[in-house]
């Protein structure tokens, strides 16, 4: 793999490329790319050209570039994520169709959350979470049942560093955050208002793969004011134990409970 002079790979520069897209920036000039990427302005249009020419990037009518079909395709093919998210769709809907609020599929990765499925809804007034968007696992009702299942080595690691606060509810201290990630286990849910956004509150429960390890995270988001964990946590268990089923666990959602093996 041939390297630049700064010695970066050509596959690096390129996920820098890609990497440099987001909701705020769906489409960009090249030049703007390159500044966005930190690469070189003429290493910028040599790749730009190679990979319009593989369809990895579109051309739009005002000469501004954007992540093509191409690449959605390829990905899409083989990733683990499609099963997943074919398997929680029907059970996503349910569970919206029921709580009249976003309901997100979440997955540990690295120290983020990173959101592979999200239904809105119309009455979700404060909702930051966004189809492949991330928020750090300490900050989301998901992340905390995923770090809650996830090995202790992480755990460790995970809590041994300075976490942000986001709002005065955001947990940061590993001695509480160590409590709280028991209590999750022990109830087999999360309830966080008020954790990343003072407005909304967060509630989650744990999806099972066939090797009755966790796999993803099922929450939704709601107004603080309309929490209502007794009304929302049985409706997300009904919905988590059918996606888990459908992933080929066959234990039961509290009383099997073994960690996962860390991020995935």
């Amino acid at each position: 793999m041939a390297n630049s002079s700064s010695g970066e790979s050509v596959i690096r520069r390129v996920v820098r490329l890609v990497g440099a897209f987001d909701d705020a920036h769906r489409t960009m000039s090249v030049a703007t790319l390159a500044r966005r990427s930190g690469l070189p302005v003429t290493t910028t249009y040599r790749l730009v050209d190679e990979l319009l020419a593989e369809g990895l990037l579109e051309r739009e009518a005002n000469a501004e570039v954007r992540i093509g079909t191409r690449l959605w395709e390829l990905v899409s093919r083989s990733s683990r994520m499609v099963g997943l998210r074919e398997a929680a769709l029907p059970f996503m809907e349910d569970v919206q169709a029921v709580v009249q609020h976003s309901t997100t599929l979440g997955i540990l990765d690295s120290d983020d959350v990173l959101y592979i499925e999200r239904i809105g809804s119309r009455e979700s007034m404060v909702d930051i979470t966004k189809v492949a968007g991330r928020l750090p696992v300490h900050g989301t009702s998901s992340g905390l049942v995923l770090l809650a299942y996830s090995a202790p080595d992480y755990q460790d690691l995970l809590l041994s560093r300075t976490l942000e606060k986001f709002t005065d509810a955001t947990l940061t201290d590993p001695t509480e955050l160590r409590r709280h990630l028991a209590s999750i286990r022990q109830r087999g849910f999360a309830s966080m208002p008020g954790i990343i956004v003072p407005e909304s509150s967060g509630i989650a429960v744990p999806v099972f793969g066939r090797s009755n390890t966790v796999v993803a995270a099922l929450s939704v988001v709601v107004p603080r004011n309309e929490e209502n964990v007794p009304a929302r946590v049985p409706v997300l268990m009904t919905a988590a134990r059918g996606i888990s089923r459908a992933l080929g666990w066959r234990g039961e959602l509290k009383g099997a409970l073994r960690q996962s093996n860390g991020p995935i």
